[in-house]
């Protein structure tokens, strides 16, 4: 059967999976979704225990690429290409940290940030996919730290992509910026915007929505706005929850996020049929997630920086996959909806939209001191060293679970060694970083600093396409 892909906002052309990937935001400026989710039947959940998880990914992702020019077996080759070097045998390995509480690693990647499994994945899938096409693209991101260093490992050197990486100047971690900034590739491009990360979505955004831009430089995206990206995470979730019974057995998650794409991909495994009971949406204080599932009411603040820069956001692109689920997967109406939220800043959704919500999802804030008091709790309880990403996610955990008798799984968003300065800050104990990256702090870097004007930032990728295009 084939898979087909539909753009929240009701008007674009539907596309294949290949056709999605290469697209990342649909014309009519909405967000691509299955038309239909992919079932995960508790056979099928039972057949995917003890499978390593390059194979996990191939038999999880395979039907949402059903129908488009990616194979099975090529999938599961680009799966295990994608996962071969990462620096724990597990890939995502599960650590206990308490009676039925556990933290799910996902930094063994080369940028070690939770992004590099599903970017590796999907940086190998562009490059097969316009490799057969014989054609190359322009992708253009916006990060709030992690996003863009995961994404340019994933594509750097490779001939068919020109990748531009747009971050909130001075709102990222030395080691976040570095990590970007110090790439020797040709094809990367990093512009540190003078704003916010909002600031720098909205750019993207309006990149893709000049038809005429977009088409003359072949623009496409591998951040979450992008399918692609959303559908590698649904992997870890899916191992995860294997792990520890499924289906025998249901799995809560705790889930660190700003742009709402990493717990969306829990929310699309327990769609597939993953018994999941509760999704935490763990936030600091740029929480208007969590202010969301506590007021049925999106509304737009001022982004303020924190330790946990990766979520410093406000206007969460990735929400919009869940309103057209809210809305009935109705376009004309989740079009009207988010011209709404853009125009006033603010978005109510009903009450009985907000309870469906509320089934599944419950918010949580913690601002920096609570970060810092729970780093250092967890040091001396465990040993264990933290990011303050995943401390959020173990303070939700701990405050908000529902079912002590449900395993409770809290993200490990990043190593600790991105963020150092905090968790030294609260521990005495400075995180080290890895030895293939022991060095990052005395690479030389590239810097571009452009204030917060699209026709600016649209001159500055043009030039580099085109001196690109003229070598």
């Amino acid at each position: 059967m084939s898979m087909r892909y539909v753009s929240t906002r009701g008007t674009a052309p539907a596309l294949d999976f290949e056709g999605a990937l290469l697209a990342g935001l649909a014309r009519d400026g909405g967000l691509y979704v299955p038309q239909t989710w992919p079932e995960l039947t508790p056979s099928g959940l039972k057949a995917l225990a003890g499978l390593g998880y390059a194979d996990l990914a191939q038999r999880v992702t395979a039907p949402f690429v059903a129908g488009s020019r990616f194979t099975a077996a090529e999938l599961g080759e680009l799966a295990s290409d994608a996962y071969r070097d990462f620096g724990h045998v597990a890939v995502a390995p599960l650590k206990q940290l308490d009676r039925n509480l556990w933290l799910l690693e996902l930094f063994h990647g080369p940028t070690l940030a939770f992004k590099d499994l599903p970017l590796q994945l999907v940086g190998r899938m562009f490059d097969r996919a316009l490799t057969r096409r014989g054609e190359r693209v322009t992708i253009v991101g916006a990060t709030s730290g992690d996003t863009g260093s995961a994404a340019i490992e994933a594509c750097r050197d490779r001939a068919a992509i020109d990748i531009f990486i747009l971050y909130p100047h001075n709102r990222v971690s030395d080691v976040q910026r570095r990590q970007m900034t110090s790439v020797d590739a040709p094809n990367v491009h990093t512009i540190a915007i003078e704003g916010s990360f909002d600031d720098c979505q909205d750019l993207v955004k309006a990149m893709f929505n000049d038809m005429a831009f977009r088409d003359r430089h072949r623009l496409s995206a591998v951040n979450s706005i992008n399918w692609a990206r959303i559908m590698a995470q649904i992997v870890y979730y899916v191992a995860t929850a294997v792990s520890l019974g499924a289906p025998r057995r249901p799995v809560s998650f705790s889930v660190p996020t700003g742009n709402f794409g990493n717990v969306y991909a829990a929310y699309a495994a327990h769609l597939m049929g993953l018994p999941i009971d509760q999704l935490i949406v763990a936030t600091n204080r740029n929480d208007i997630l969590a202010r969301f599932f506590d007021a049925a009411e999106l509304r737009i603040e001022t982004v303020e920086p924190s330790l946990s820069p990766s979520m410093d956001i406000q206007v969460s692109s990735n929400f919009e996959r869940l309103i057209f689920d809210l809305y009935d997967r109705d376009g004309a109406a989740v079009t009207a909806a988010m011209a709404e939220f853009r125009r006033t800043g603010r978005l109510a959704v009903g009450n009985a939209r907000w309870q469906r919500a509320r089934e599944r999802f419950t918010g949580f804030r913690l601002d920096d001191e609570g970060t810092k008091d729970c780093i250092r709790e967890v040091y001396r309880k465990t040993g264990e060293l933290v990011d303050p990403h995943s401390a959020i996610s173990i303070a939700a955990a701990l405050r908000c679970r529902r079912d002590h008798q449900v395993p409770m799984v809290a993200l490990g968003a990043a190593h600790p060694a991105k963020f150092p300065d905090a968790v030294e800050a609260a521990t005495g104990v400075r995180p080290a970083l890895p030895r293939h990256l022991a060095d990052l702090l005395d690479r030389p870097e590239r810097i571009n600093v452009l204030p917060n004007d699209l026709r600016r930032v649209q001159a500055f990728v043009s030039d580099r396409v085109a001196i690109k295009g003229a070598a």
